[in-house]
Order: structure tokens, then sequence, then C-alpha cells
């Protein structure tokens, strides 16, 4: 595995090692020694999978807050998508700053999200699948989101968002209490 730090510390981006034969290719996607060699949050609690049926379709921008704050691996298994984090922890010299990354299931790049961070995705492509390892349960009570289209974050999205859950399309202009 390679592992690339990105511009929001901690965040990395992380590139498969293929062995090919005639048979196609093995990689690892996942190692714990390699992921405690670079200081990251190695824990499995939970492991989710996003179907998307239409191109367009925008998921995010989600967390948890604390004491439940999760690390994603999050890879795309079928497909295409932009995806987007934003770094929400205050102390950080980031704050506020987000990222965007195209994850294919050609390239089956993967990234690294942090804790403290919130994470969405807008799919490029119909019947797109995005596979998620979570370090952390998921909690209800903890679960909290960011507008997409705040303009704090400026995100420039790719293309048109033909697809959007009502809860992530309401979510209020941020706020730093939104975080407790």
């Amino acid at each position: 595995m390679i592992f690339t730090k990105l511009r929001l510390e901690g965040a990395y981006l992380i590139d498969i090692q293929k062995i090919e034969d005639e048979r196609g290719f093995f990689a690892r996607t996942f190692c714990q020694r390699e992921f405690i060699k670079h200081g990251l949050n190695y824990h499995v609690t939970q492991c989710n999978i996003s179907f998307n049926k239409n191109k367009g379709t925008l998921r995010g921008m989600h967390f948890q807050a604390y004491p439940n704050q999760e690390a994603k691996l999050v890879c795309c298994s079928h497909g295409a998508i932009y995806d987007v984090i934003i770094d929400l922890r205050p102390n950080s010299p980031n704050y506020l700053e987000h990222i965007a990354i195209t994850l294919t299931s050609n390239d089956r790049r993967m990234l690294y999200i942090p804790e403290g961070f919130a994470h969405g995705f807008l799919t490029l492509e119909d019947n797109a699948i995005v596979s998620y390892q979570m370090s952390e349960f998921h909690s209800p009570e903890s679960s909290r989101g960011v507008r997409w289209n705040d303009p704090i974050f400026n995100i420039q999205w790719p293309s048109e968002i033909n697809t959007i859950s009502e809860r992530d399309s309401i979510y209020p202009d941020f706020s730093a209490d939104i975080l407790n």
C-alpha cells in the first residue's frame, strides 16, 4: 500500500500495490501494521456500502460529533465519485478547509479521513458503489452534517446535483456550535 499525505493534516490517499499475473491481480486494501506505521486509526468497527442509482447523487456532508468521532476509509468499488472532506477540527491550521478527490473503480484508490472531518460525495456515474470502513459505531445522537453548498466552504462541485436527501439539503449555515 502506498500512503500519500494530503494537504489537510491526517488525511491520506492510499494506492494499492498490485501483484499481477495471467489471472488478474491481488492487492491489500487494509493492513493494521501499515496504518499503525503511519499513525492512523486502524480500528474497524463497522463496514458500510452505499449504492447510488443515478449520476449526480450527492450524499453528505456528514460527521459524528465528540465523543463518537470516526475515522473512515472510503473507496469507490464501482463507477466514480467526487469525494470531499472538510476539516472541522477547531484547533487545526486547516480548520474549515476542504479537499476533493475523484475516486474510481478503475484507479482503486482509497481516501483515509481522520476523526473530526465532514465527508460527502457526488456520483459521477450511474450505479456508483462506495464502500466504507468505520472506526466507530454509528451513533444517531452524535450524527451531524453541514450543508453541501454552504458558502463558508466554497466547494466547487464538478457537475449538477440531481438527487439529494431532504436531510442533506436543509442543514443550516455552518456554526461552530454544531461540533458539540
